[in-house]
């Protein structure tokens, strides 16, 4: 049984490829899933998030669009392609989080019952005399915690 890695694991071994071992070196580079080990290191990697760690700098971003064409290429294929093309380099990003909905959308999303996406989209159709009228509305007493 092999350890438990991280896609943190693999993109800190794709940046780094030169000094770091091969990490999928006694894997195969076929899709077929007959007798597959599910433990092993080849189905522990999870193209979408390497490649999406990868798409933050412009010096990767066109390898991790290629892969992302050819999703379909085993783990191996795409790791070892990685390996083999990227200049090893420290990359630090922070990855895109979903930012937290303000006040005035949670208002809106309650007034219309819209989703939160919907309620974004019109946030800039309504002017600040409408975004109060519908705080007053809206207002269901309490101390204002």
């Amino acid at each position: 049984m092999s350890a438990k890695l991280s896609p943190f694991d693999f993109l800190n071994n794709i940046n780094d490829a030169k000094k770091s071992p091969n990490l999928l070196k006694d894997c195969y580079a076929n899709n077929d899933d007959d007798g597959a080990n599910p433990d092993s290191l080849d189905k522990q990697y999870v193209a979408f998030m390497i490649n999406r760690g990868l798409s933050y700098f412009s010096d990767t971003i066109h390898y991790a669009n290629e892969m992302n064409i050819n999703h379909t290429l085993p783990a191996k294929m795409q790791y070892d392609f990685y390996r083999n093309i990227i200049r090893p380099r420290k990359r630090f990003s922070k990855w895109a989080k979903k930012e937290d909905d303000s006040s005035d959308i949670k208002v809106v999303m309650s007034y219309y019952n819209y989703s939160s996406d919907k309620a974004r989209e019109i946030i800039d159709l309504l002017s600040s005399d409408d975004l109060e009228a519908i705080r007053a509305k809206s207002n269901k007493g309490g101390s204002g915690k």
